[in-house]
């Protein structure tokens, strides 16, 4: 780890050097670039010098311990700088874990209905009040991009954009199969019914993340249906963009404007064709570790809620709160707090066994 960080230290010293010259700022993205870099680098190396005074201290306090008049403060620094060491050595060790590099990005969720019909529809609208009550906590920015609604108010498919501080980081572990236990408002007998929606989280993806090239899509207007007056009914202002190498389709009709719709059409299906490429290049890796919090897979059940109860279960971490209402309004970070611990003790036992 030492070597590393010596290493990671020269690094540090060249970017100060290069920053601090005259010329560097005449090219704007080369700053932004070595600014980044600087900014990414400093906790670490603020750790490791902290880390580096603390063993300084350790051997000063030992060869103090051979003078009687100063042993007992020796003995005394020498406890408080192994203390340090410990810990600071532990910050390290989180600090060098590999960053996932969409952690920073913006991100697109993607709720759909799946088994059990309208009550799985209605769960779907919950779960978008959910995450946008969150959002709204936090301080993030949410934009429907595109959304299917049902007669009852529910979503067959709701995809929305989600942007602010490190959104992705938190909400990664979002993707996979949530469960709903309830009575359903149409159950005359107050059976509890079992239904699932899905949850797909997208990293937005910039051009400059995954190039789509022009000649590979196929874009169709229609007229858009459901909602929104005589407007709807008389022009054709709704996109469907078909990507052919894939088959991979988004259909966008949300605006009154055909070129607003495209534009937010195209912003999904590049994040969704960049979801899938990582997908592959995670899979070509033959010793890939799947995560304690789970692999992402939209097909793993991942979340229950249970309205009897009031009862929220994460299944990959086995945690139960009996506070189902306070999280769907929006208070979820008990839960997302403690699958970012279990991602990092697994990462951290990976890097043990490396």
């Amino acid at each position: 780890m030492f070597d590393k960080l010596n290493a990671l230290a020269q690094r540090m010293d060249e970017l100060e050097a290069r920053l601090a010259e005259p010329g560097l700022y005449d090219d704007p993205s080369r700053a932004a670039k070595l600014l980044k870099e600087r900014n990414e680098l400093e906790p670490i190396i603020q750790a490791f010098r902290a880390c580096q005074k603390a063993r300084r201290a350790q051997e000063d306090a030992l060869d103090m311990l051979s003078d009687p008049d100063m042993k007992e403060l020796a003995q005394e620094e020498l406890q408080q700088a192994k203390a340090d060491i410990a810990r600071l050595e532990d910050e390290l060790k989180l600090l060098l874990l590999p960053k996932d590099p969409n952690d920073d990005k913006n991100i697109f969720v993607e709720i759909r209905g799946g088994a059990g019909g309208e009550e799985s529809a209605l769960f779907a609208a919950d779960l978008y009040r959910m995450y946008t009550m969150y959002a709204d906590k936090r301080g993030w920015q949410t934009e429907v991009m595109s959304a299917s609604e049902t007669e009852l108010g529910g979503y067959k498919e709701i995809v929305f954009r989600v942007a602010g501080d490190k959104v992705y980081s938190r909400l990664k572990f979002e993707s996979g199969v949530h469960r709903v236990q309830r009575v359903p408002e149409t159950e005359s007998q107050g059976r509890v019914h079992t239904s699932t929606t899905t949850v797909a989280v997208l990293p937005e993806a910039e051009e400059v993340d995954f190039y789509i090239d022009p000649k590979d899509l196929r874009i169709d207007t229609f007229r858009s249906s459901g909602a929104g007056g005589q407007h709807i009914n008389k022009t054709s202002s709704a996109i469907r963009v078909t990507h052919i190498p894939t088959n991979t389709v988004v259909e966008c009709q949300d605006e009154r404007s055909q070129h607003k719709n495209k534009d937010k059409a195209l912003r999904v299906l590049r994040a969704r064709l960049y979801e899938a490429e990582e997908e592959k290049q995670k899979a070509a890796i033959a010793a890939d570790r799947r995560s304690q919090v789970g692999t992402g897979d939209r097909s793993e059940r991942i979340r229950t809620y249970n309205f009897p109860e009031n009862r929220v279960s994460d299944h990959r971490i086995k945690l139960t709160l009996y506070k189902l209402d306070q999280f769907l309004n929006g208070d979820m970070d008990e839960i997302l707090d403690a699958l970012i611990a279990a991602d990092t003790a697994e990462k951290l036992k990976a890097q043990g066994e490396a």
